[in-house]
């Protein structure tokens, strides 16, 4: 009465999850471009480029400043004692050439604002990546907590059955101890997948940005790419040097410090303005213009340590990025080949043997219901417990070979689409 109490208690609970709308990895991935911290911090970034180039153009934008000068002087003809003289003025100036300083500062702003773009792109196939990855740790742990919930009830059945055996003497203590003991190591690993579906769930709520929305049904993936024709090696890596996104950031700020560094160089040119003031006097002389105007040239002839020391910064920060740059491009080189013979191996070996374990424990499934049905033996429930543990085997090696996959996509900075196009050009 309790199996039955209890089977339909779990054919109630799957109906009630089969109503509602499965997740499916679309959806999932969908929601890369969410609010998440991750890509807020992004985003931060690229927002904090843009108001930087804002900043570096608006350098050499016109100023209109209103001055009060409230003072006494005393004349130097005159037997007059000491007399106000205030002035009250607006003076309008704007930059007519500075000779490359704004230029290059909004160059320079420019690059980095495209490094933080490239940056934004990247952050955003490392999220996708994530997802899915997520999304797959929920299927396998579903699927591990059906075969281990299997082979706990069987060896339940093994031990409540024994107990009448041992009863009659038909069993000893210690072959009756052994059993409630496998029983139980059966026991503690469904219990530890039970646990693994709910910690899954939770971290795939948090790639999804949902945190307090846990996700119960998932629906099985259609892995089209997974077949998908690729390059060598020798030809991908050109197109990663090429297109790689971090590589690219690099680079972009590498011209970033180039322009940069103009931009100081020239702050040792002169600068033309125009200058127009309208004031007024509380003492009138005849020096002094209500309203005027004309050029003012400012030529720096001396100013200490400060273009020297702001090179030498630009320097060492050029010299810091291209030690980076060097070193993405061999991380990017290794990653590359790594990733390739991951999927190598994925496809020739590691499928092609989760296959064959499909086929011999379907074929070991058929014959233990065969002898089930005619009363042979009782393990049946053990050999669909395998079996379910060999297609477990089958997915992972699926997914894992999506996750490759995706990231190759990521480190070549192109669609996998396109690599396919390439391979079926380069063959025909």
């Amino acid at each position: 009465m309790k199996r039955v109490l209890s089977a339909s208690l779990l054919l109630a609970a799957v109906s009630a999850l089969a109503a509602e709308t499965p997740l499916t990895l679309e959806a999932a991935l969908s929601t890369a471009d969410a609010a998440h911290p991750v890509m807020q911090a992004a985003r931060a970034d690229l927002d904090l480029a843009l108001a930087d180039e804002k900043v570096a153009g608006s350098v050499n934008d016109a100023t209109l400043a209103a001055e009060a000068i409230l003072r006494r002087g005393r004349p130097t003809v005159g037997d007059d004692d000491w007399l106000d003289d205030n002035v009250g003025r607006l003076v309008l100036r704007k930059t007519l050439l500075d000779f490359g300083r704004e230029s290059g500062q909004v160059a320079a702003a420019r690059q980095e604002v495209n490094a933080r773009q490239l940056a934004l792109m990247d952050t955003r196939d490392a999220r996708r990546i994530d997802i899915m990855a997520r999304f797959f740790d929920v299927l396998l742990a579903d699927a591990r907590y059906g075969a281990e919930n299997e082979f706990m009830a069987v060896h339940y059945v093994r031990w409540d059955d024994s107990k009448k055996r041992h009863e009659l003497g038909e069993m000893s203590d210690s072959q009756l101890a052994e059993l409630e003991v496998r029983f139980q190591d059966a026991r503690e690993r469904r219990n530890r997948s039970l646990m693994a579906q709910r910690a899954t769930r939770q971290r795939l709520a948090n790639a999804l940005n949902q945190p307090g929305r846990l996700p119960s049904v998932l629906a099985l993936p259609q892995l089209g790419h997974n077949d998908l024709s690729l390059p060598t090696y020798e030809d991908l890596l050109p197109l990663a040097l090429e297109s790689n996104r971090k590589l690219l950031a690099l680079q972009a700020q590498l011209n970033a410090v180039a322009s940069r560094s103009d931009a100081i160089r020239a702050s040792r040119a002169p600068t033309l303005d125009v200058e127009v003031i309208a004031g007024d006097y509380s003492r009138d002389t005849s020096t002094r213009d209500r309203l005027s105007g004309g050029l003012v040239l400012n030529w720096p002839l001396y100013q200490g340590e400060r273009v020297d020391s702001r090179l030498a910064r630009q320097v060492a920060e050029r010299t810091r990025l291209e030690a980076q740059v060097e070193q993405a491009r061999r991380e990017l080189s290794e990653g590359l080949l790594e990733t390739l013979q991951e999927i190598e191996w994925l496809r020739s070996s590691a499928r092609p043997a989760a296959r064959a374990q499909i086929d011999y424990r379907d074929k070991a499934l058929d014959r233990a219901r065969a002898e089930y049905e005619l009363e042979m033996r009782t393990n049946l429930g053990e050999t669909m417990a395998e079996t379910q543990q060999a297609a477990i085997r089958a997915s992972e090696a699926e997914y894992r070979l999506a996750l490759a996959l995706a990231r190759l996509e990521a480190l070549v900075g192109q669609a996998l689409t396109a690599f396919a196009t390439q391979t079926k050009l380069t063959e025909n």
